[in-house]
Parts: structure tokens; C-alpha cells; sequence
């Protein structure tokens, strides 16, 4: 009988390749992976952002960038769901950054069918030093502010930018926190506008991407083994926000930005 040979086509070649890579994590970095999540849920939990910044970055020492994102996608978006809680306050909320979601939506979805997987290196520089700039606008005493009668002009085009932004770069903090920090939120309230913003940049980016034929859906059932120290990591930077004093909140969130910016321009350098 003649002997047939499955021939294998690039994506299953992709899938075959995480998933050997997560089984070789299996066999001895997994407590360290754990650790990694659960510091970068303390950070998330803390200022509200940075989950994948942190973890890409440690994971990166040990782990190719490929096997690092297989990890965080599960983390990534369940962090993001719970940071738009509480309940009673999310519709309040939602009703005033509501424009920017739906700009958020349209920008990303236009953005990948038009430029496809996110792979702006500059972009990402550029994006970097203005996060950087803004940060230490901030601290030096500085803070932007949007009167409410343009917030609802200026949320949707906002969010556009930032869909646009996200196609392009994978990233969808600027201009997106920038904004919602001018709207003049208090702590609270700002770490849950962030969450629905970032949620609904994960959820409509993973859509685009899936549409084009772009998301790497292998080994995404990998990523699960690190909600548990995401999870609980941010578990215990939200008990520590909850007891800063608010000036020290802005300086750690401030901070934040500007080491995130910081990271995103010597990533894109390197």
C-alpha cells in the first residue's frame, strides 16, 4: 500500500511549535511563571494597568516572546473583565465613556482589516515617548482636563485613535488612559473606566485579528494554569490601592505610565 504523509500547512506548524514550547514549560518553569503573574497582577491590582507589560518582560528572560503571549491572553483579558467592577457603579460609568468604547470598536476593526497583524516598531517608539512625556508632565504637577461639554465629541475620537493605535501596534493605552485620567475620575472609578476600555480593545482586537485569519488560537487553553496567580495577585494590589492615600496612588500611577513607556520604546528598539 502506498504510504500518504500529512502535509502540514504554516498554522498548524505555529500551534505544533507553542504547544511543544508550553509542554517543555511544564517540565520546570511553571513556578516561576507563577510568580512572574503574580506580581503583575500586584501591579495591575496597584495602578490599574501593566499585567502584560511586566510579565512580558520577565517572561522574556527565560521563554521566547512567542511562548510569553501564548501565556497571557487568558490573564490578560479575565484581569481586564474584573477591573470593570463593581457593579453599581459600571452603567454610570460606561454612560459617559460610552462614545469611546464605540470608537474604540469602529478604529480597531477598520484598523486591522486595513493594516492586519499589529507590527508598528515606531509606532510603538513614538507611543512610548509620549506615555513617558505625559507621565512626567504629570508628576511635575501638571494634569490635562476635559471640559464636560466636549467629552462628547472628543470620546469618540479618542477612542478611534486608540482603535487605530491598537491595530497597528498591539498596545491600546494611548490616548486612551491619558483621556480618561483628563475626565477627572476619582481613583476608583478611573481603574474601572480603564478596565472596560482595555476589555473592549482585547475582545475587538482578538475579533479583528480572528477575522483576517491573524490569531494565534493555539495553546490559548495554556494560558488558563496562570489565572490563578494573576487573579490573585491583583487580588492583593487592590487591597493595597484601596489603602494609599491618593496622592501616592497618582505618583505610583504616573510612575507606572512612564515605566510602561520606557519598556514599549526599548522593546521596539531592541
Amino acid at each position: 500500500m502506498p504510504h500518504f504523509q500529512a502535509r502540514l500547512w504554516p498554522a498548524d506548524c505555529a500551534a505544533m511549535t507553542i504547544s511543544n514550547e508550553l509542554a517543555e514549560l511544564a517540565r520546570g518553569h511553571w513556578a516561576a511563571a507563577a510568580l512572574v503573574f503574580l506580581l503583575a497582577g500586584v501591579v495591575k491590582g496597584v495602578i490599574g494597568l501593566g499585567l502584560p507589560t511586566v510579565s512580558m518582560a520577565l517572561l522574556a528572560l527565560w521563554m521566547p516572546p512567542v511562548r510569553a503571549a501564548a501565556l497571557l491572553i487568558g490573564p490578560s483579558l479575565v484581569t481586564n473583565l474584573w477591573q470593570t467592577g463593581p457593579r453599581a457603579s459600571f452603567w454610570p460609568v460606561l454612560r459617559r465613556i460610552g462614545g469611546m468604547q464605540a470608537g474604540i470598536v469602529a478604529g480597531t476593526l477598520g484598523g486591522v482589516l486595513w493594516f492586519g497583524v499589529p507590527a508598528g516598531t515606531w509606532a510603538s517608539v513614538a507611543l512610548g515617548v509620549a506615555l513617558v512625556a505625559y507621565a512626567l508632565w504629570g508628576l511635575a504637577g501638571r494634569q490635562l482636563q476635559v471640559p464636560a461639554a466636549h467629552e462628547r465629541w472628543l470620546g469618540p475620537v479618542v477612542g478611534a485613535a486608540t482603535g487605530l493605535v491598537t491595530a497597528v501596534t498591539g498596545v491600546f493605552v494611548v490616548p486612551a488612559v491619558p483621556y480618561l485620567q483628563a475626565l477627572g475620575f476619582q481613583r476608583d472609578a478611573l481603574i474601572q473606566a480603564m478596565g472596560i476600555s482595555f476589555t473592549t480593545s482585547t475582545v475587538v482586537l482578538a475579533i479583528g485579528l480572528a477575522g483576517n485569519g491573524s490569531y494565534p488560537m493555539a495553546a490559548v487553553g495554556g494560558s488558563l494554569a496562570m489565572l490563578v496567580p494573576a487573579i490573585g495577585g491583583m487580588a492583593i494590589g487592590t487591597w493595597l490601592r484601596k489603602r494609599l492615600p491618593v496622592a501616592v496612588f497618582r505618583r505610583c500611577f504616573l510612575a507606572g505610565l512612564a515605566l510602561l513607556g520606557l519598556y514599549m520604546v526599548a522593546r521596539a528598539l531592541a
